[in-house]
C-alpha cells in the first residue's frame, strides 16, 4: 500500500482541518496516511476548539499508520506538511536521511519553501497522488563543533542556516573568520552566520546578506554587526570550508542554533566549521515558479513600469 507523510502546524486550526482534509482524500484514493506520533501527542495536547470534530478518531483509528520519526521517512514516499516555512524545517529533519521529497502546503506568512495554498488543497492532494509533480533539490550545510582541543564534539546540518551569536545581549563575541583553513579576519561582533541559498531569504537577509538563487550552490558567512571596517558577507563554494573560532578570551559563551530549532552553547576556544553537504533535501513542486516572481510575491515588491522584452519588441 503506497503511504503518505502527514505533517501540521499542530497549534493552527486551519491547518488541522486541512489535516482532516487531506486524509479524506487520500483514503479515498486508496493511500494511507502516516503520522509521527509526537505530532499526534501536541494534537492531543493542544487547545481541543482548535481541533476539528473527528480528526482525533481518524488518527486514532487503524487507517491511519502512527509511528515514530525514524520509522516514518522509511514508510514514506511523499510528505505533505500543512503549515509554513517552520513547519517545513521540523518536517525535514524526520525525512532528509531517507531523501523522501516534501510539499508544502503554505498556511504561514512570508515563507519561500510552501508552494501551494490551502484553497487549493484537493487538487494540490490529487497531484500529488497522482505523481504530478518536479523534484526540486536544495543544498544544506553539515556543521562540525570542535573542544579547544580540536575534539569533534557534535555534527549536525542546517538547511537554512547555523547562527552563532552571543549569549549575553549586553556583551559581543571575538571570534577569528577562517576560510578554506587560512584566517581572512578577527573582530568582536553579535555573531556570525553561515546561511546556505535558500537561507538567503531568511535570517541573512535580514542581517544584510544578498539574495542568492536556489539554485546556486554556494553558502554565505554573514557577520552580524561587527566592530570591523571589512565584515562583509563572502560568498563561498562547493569546495570552501568556512570556520569561526571564539576567542579564547571571551568570558561568556555563545549559542550555535541551526534553523532556529536546534542549540547548543559554544564555549571560548571552540570552533565551528561549516561546508556543503553531500546530501541535499528535496522538495515536490508543482509548477516551478520563477525565483524573481517569488520575491516579488512574498516582499511585496513595486514592479511598476516594467514592459518585458515582449512588449519591447511589440
Amino acid at each position: 500500500m503506497r503511504r503518505f507523510l502527514l505533517y501540521v502546524h499542530t497549534g493552527r486550526d486551519t491547518a488541522l482541518s486541512a489535516m482532516l482534509t487531506v486524509l479524506d482524500e487520500m483514503e479515498r484514493r486508496g493511500v494511507r496516511g502516516v503520522v509521527v506520533d509526537d505530532q499526534l501527542e501536541e494534537i492531543r495536547g493542544a487547545d481541543q476548539r482548535l481541533v476539528p470534530a473527528g480528526l482525533l478518531e481518524r488518527v486514532d483509528s487503524d487507517r491511519v499508520d502512527v509511528v515514530d520519526a525514524v520509522s516514518a521517512a522509511d514508510m514514506v514516499e511523499l510528505g505533505i506538511v500543512l503549515g509554513g516555512d517552520g513547519t517545513i524545517l521540523r518536517a525535514l529533519e524526520v525525512v532528509r536521511a531517507a531523501g523522501v521529497p516534501l510539499h508544502g502546503v503554505n498556511l504561514g506568512h512570508v515563507g519561500f519553501l510552501a508552494e501551494s495554498e490551502v484553497a487549493e488543497l484537493s487538487d494540490t492532494v490529487r497531484r500529488l497522488l497522482d505523481g504530478d509533480y518536479e523534484i526540486e533539490e536544495r543544498s544544506t550545510l553539515d556543521v562540525a563543533v570542535f573542544d579547544r582541543e580540536q575534539t569533534l564534539l557534535r555534527t549536525d546540518w542546517a538547511l537554512n542556516e547555523a547562527s552563532l551569536e552571543k549569549a549575553d545581549r549586553q556583551k559581543m563575541v571575538n571570534v577569528v573568520l577562517e576560510i578554506d583553513e587560512r584566517p581572512v579576519s578577527s573582530f568582536g561582533c553579535d555573531g556570525v552566520l553561515l546561511s546556505t541559498s535558500t537561507g538567503s531569504t531568511a535570517y541573512a537577509f535580514s542581517a544584510g546578506g544578498p539574495v542568492v538563487w536556489p539554485e546556486v550552490d554556494a553558502f554565505l558567512v554573514v557577520p552580524l554587526a561587527a566592530h570591523a571596517l571589512f565584515a562583509r558577507p563572502l560568498v563561498l563554494g562547493r569546495s570552501s570550508l568556512a570556520a569561526v573560532e571564539l576567542v579564547t578570551d571571551n568570558h561568556d559563551p555563545a549559542v550555535l542554533t541551526l534553523d532556529g530549532r536546534r542549540t547548543m552553547d559554544v564555549l571560548p576556544g571552540m570552533r565551528l566549521e561549516a561546508r556543503l553537504s553531500p546530501q541535499s533535501v528535496r522538495l515536490a513542486r508543482l509548477a516551478p515558479t520563477p525565483f524573481a516572481d517569488r520575491l516579488v510575491e512574498k516582499f511585496q515588491l513595486p514592479v511598476v513600469g516594467w514592459r518585458g522584452r515582449d512588449a519591447q519588441e511589440s
